[in-house]
């Protein structure tokens, strides 16, 4: 668990790189922004998620990349040294964080 919070820490510095509409200010509030972003994804996602079935379900589940977006923004909100700038680059730092947390644990997983 400490290790895939670790990479998550290590895709958020990267994608903060990368994405001028993102920014991370070090690898200390990269790691709170991964704590954040664990907590609120396991606990106000599914309150979303259920509140917004409706929802969900008439636009085939694209919804949920909403509801990431709003997850990013509200650890936006949260932690102090991590900025985004609105909810269109939340929405692509949601998905570019998703595809690079799998590949960083596909790689890790091959490491085993």
């Amino acid at each position: 668990m400490l290790l895939r919070l670790l990479l998550t820490a290590v895709a958020v510095v990267i994608l903060a790189k990368m994405l001028p509409g993102v920014a991370v200010e070090g690898y200390i509030s990269a790691i709170i922004v991964a704590v954040v972003l664990g907590l609120l994804r396991l606990i106000v996602k599914p309150i979303l998620v259920v509140l917004t079935f409706p929802v969900t379900i008439i636009t085939l589940g694209l919804f949920l990349l909403v509801i990431n977006a709003v997850i990013i923004l509200l650890a936006d909100y949260f932690v102090d040294g991590f900025a985004v700038r609105n909810i269109w680059w939340a929405l692509l730092f949601s998905l570019l964080l998703s595809f690079l947390q799998s590949i960083l644990h596909s790689i890790l997983k091959k490491d085993k």
